[in-house]
């Protein structure tokens, strides 16, 4: 007797069976694209039944490939949307029009490969890729946007033609696999570039633009755009309507004002460097043939929350006391997280932090403020760093705090303890983040 495997069952096989990146660190990362091509062929090359953006980047990746779908969204196409890692449920990965890909597509897919995977041994990424190019395939999407999950060359899901290549920019993340400098780490990203494809990259970065130039000539990609050299967004207020809280601000492009009061439901004013590439991709996208119309421009981004269901940027999570979750963890990101704390009023700053044992934790931890109260958590996976080896390595940057046993606990903890005024940022890393959203 056959008994019906359930889908927590299915989660269970592959997180257990196979190595995954998210989880376990860099054992998981395979050298080459042998697997994914395998899969896809057994497939029957799902990959090529629907057409797709590309985006990779260190960071605002995600921002972007979510603000892109709301965009196409608007238009109303149908649109998929892949990205990793997942918050809270591993179905917010792939989506279309916002909704999850559905248990029983999941489980079904596992059942029915599931003799070929044990002798592939795909990784859990290859093995989720596949998935979610069958499944856009078979719900016929007319557009996918494809968020690269690490570096891009030897990511899984390089095995994509897309519409438009898209890399945001280039900071220090992942060094042990993708190079120790910014070049080698552009030579990694700049691997999505494809011949006859055209390329935007978001940020001009002397150590990267030079490496995205003589790629894109040497694949003779159709084009290439800095989209920072056209577009820039300027920073107008931050106000809540209702209760929405919107960033506003004013796009100008070639020093020409070209949307006046633009406004987004992600709060962070790190995207004012994503908005650009955002709209540089749609006017490449526009020259394709679509339609994207001020009008939907400004009805994605505003809604972007909402209909792609993003979560963990700059999120408010409580105004009494007043609780951020932001899922900025390596150089950059931290970077972005601080110029957004100067921008936001409040009397004494409350940390919860968790972070991963497999990055350079030492700069990113020198950069916090020394005066705020740190509270020292482990998110609830293998890769996370004990709440004590965290306190001492922050202890020698001059950061101070308790340490505890869960993130929740935590965050209670800063609660209890947080007067009137005062702001409690969650962060560190993203299953951090995932543990309060």
């Amino acid at each position: 007797m056959i008994t019906a495997v359930t889908y927590q069952e299915t989660l269970d096989y592959m997180y257990a069976q196979l190595p995954m990146f998210q989880r376990i660190g860099s054992a998981a990362y395979k050298a080459d694209l042998n697997n994914t091509i395998a899969l896809c062929e057994r497939l029957g090359n799902p990959e090529r039944k629907f057409k797709s953006i590309h985006v990779a980047g260190t960071n605002g990746k995600g921002s972007t490939s979510h603000m892109l779908a709301s965009i196409l969204q608007a238009a109303g196409l149908k649109v998929g949307l892949y990205t990793s890692p997942h918050l809270k449920d591993f179905r917010e990965r792939i989506k279309i029009n916002g909704a999850f890909i559905s248990q029983q597509f999941i489980i079904d897919f596992v059942s029915k490969h599931k003799a070929y995977f044990a002798e592939l041994q795909p990784s859990f990424f290859e093995m989720t890729v596949g998935m979610a190019f069958d499944y856009f395939a078979a719900q016929q999407v007319d557009i996918a946007v494809i968020e690269v999950g690490l570096g891009g060359r030897l990511d899984s899901t390089n095995v994509i033609t897309p519409e438009i290549s898209v890399i945001t920019n280039i900071s220090f993340d992942h060094t042990a696999l993708l190079g120790n400098t910014l070049e080698k780490i552009a030579g990694e990203k700049a691997g999505i570039i494809k011949p006859g494809v055209p390329v935007i990259i978001g940020e001009t970065q002397a150590e990267s633009s030079n490496v995205f130039l003589e790629k894109a000539k040497q694949e003779q990609a159709a084009s290439l755009v800095f989209a920072d050299q056209h577009y820039k967004a300027v920073y107008t207020q931050s106000k809540t309507v209702g209760d929405k809280h919107y960033l506003y601000m004013d796009i100008e492009r070639k020093g020409e004002m070209c949307y006046k009061e633009l406004r987004s439901e992600l709060l962070g004013l790190y995207q004012l460097k994503n908005i650009p590439t955002v709209l540089a991709v749609v006017e490449e996208l526009n020259k394709k043939g679509y339609v994207l119309t001020e009008t939907l421009i400004r009805k994605g981004i505003e809604t972007v929350v909402t209909a792609t269901g993003l979560l963990g940027r700059w999120q408010v999570l409580s105004q009494q006391p007043l609780v951020i979750a932001d899922t900025g963890h390596n150089e950059a990101g931290i970077q972005e997280v601080l110029t957004q704390l100067r921008a936001t009023p409040y009397k004494h700053l409350h940390m919860v932090i968790g972070m991963v044992n497999d990055k350079d934790i030492s700069t990113v931890l020198g950069m916090l403020p020394k005066d705020a109260t740190y509270y020292f958590s482990r998110a609830n996976i293998p890769r996370a760093l004990p709440a004590n080896e965290l306190q001492a390595a922050a202890g020698l940057q001059g950061l101070t705090g308790n340490t505890y046993e869960t993130v929740a606990e935590a965050l209670q903890a800063a609660k209890n303890k947080a007067a009137q005024g005062d702001l409690i940022l969650v962060g560190g890393s993203t299953f951090t983040v995932a543990e309060v959203v």
